[in-house]
């Protein structure tokens, strides 16, 4: 599909942004005000409140909005009644963000992105997508963070190197995808500019606070037994030992072109994320 023109900074334009308390949301959000776009926070707690379980919640937060910025919930239900009721408010752009290689997972991980990609590709509206590896910041916001501060990180991880992205360059190209034109109906790769295994990003992690931090590898097996007893789902240990097996098989592990081709500059390195954020202080004591 061609680009319908310029949305425009000019234009009065509202942009949601869904997931707006999120990793990726809360600084998408603060790169759009930084350009003076209009936003409209899509959360439970937002005014008005957006919540994928609660359709009823959606006519309001659509209203007058120009695009979207959607990080897909975990169910996969919801997606694309959301989409089709946001097309026929008006909604003339989505930008998705999604998990690289999400074309080869086959079930195994990240399933409603992977229906976000469809849904929006056949909506009619412009679209684009964001596929991310893993973010430097799964180590002091999610995932990661606890085993990290008690000085073990225990995961399926392999020796296959991992180029971590910093969400700070995530926000970056999703802002530019939102309020710039020629992005239409491309898919962006987005990295950080080299691999490196888990073993080496705990390690540089613990070299730049000082602290006693080990990665140990362990089988997926083992992994979905320890989500299980930190009371996780089912359905969230499946995915998450799914992500794995899909880092695993080494197809994601190359950096890719993503944020130079939006951005027009290099990506984060792993090292100024872990200086910004680890050093010489962990995030926890600041």
């Amino acid at each position: 599909m061609g680009n319908r023109g310029r949305i425009g900074l000019d234009g009065g334009m509202t942009i949601l942004v869904l997931a707006a308390t999120g990793k990726t949301g809360r600084r998408v959000v603060r790169g759009l005000r930084e350009r003076g776009v209009e936003v409209r926070a899509g959360s439970r707690k937002a005014d008005p409140p957006f919540d994928w379980s609660d359709p009823g919640s959606w006519a309001d937060v659509v209203r007058g909005v120009s695009a979207v910025y959607l990080v897909a919930p975990e169910e996969v239900e919801p997606v694309a009644p959301f989409v089709a009721q946001a097309v026929a408010a008006g909604v003339s752009r989505f930008v998705v963000l999604s998990g690289r290689g999400a074309d080869t997972y086959a079930g195994r991980f990240g399933q409603s992105m992977v229906e976000a990609e469809r849904v929006v590709q056949a909506s009619g509206a412009e679209w684009s997508v964001i596929r991310a590896n893993n973010f430097s910041q799964n180590f002091d916001e999610d995932l990661w963070y606890a085993p990290v501060l008690a000085g073990r990180l225990a995961l399926p991880a392999g020796t296959v190197p991992e180029p971590f992205v910093d969400v700070e360059d995530v926000a970056a190209v999703a802002v530019a995808l939102l309020t710039e034109d020629g992005h239409s109906g491309r898919v962006y790769d987005v990295t950080g500019p080299e691999g490196l295994t888990f073993a080496d990003a705990v390690a540089r992690i613990s070299a730049a606070t000082g602290r006693p931090i080990s990665y140990s590898e362990i089988t997926g097996a083992d992994y979905a037994a320890d989500l299980r007893a930190e009371g996780l789902p089912e359905e969230v240990v499946a995915s998450l030992v799914g992500m794995f097996e899909v880092i695993a098989d080494g197809t994601l592990a190359r950096p890719a072109t993503g944020v130079r081709e939006v951005l027009g500059r290099e990506p984060v390195p792993f090292a100024e994320y872990v200086a910004r954020v680890w050093g010489p202080h962990t995030p926890e004591e600041g």
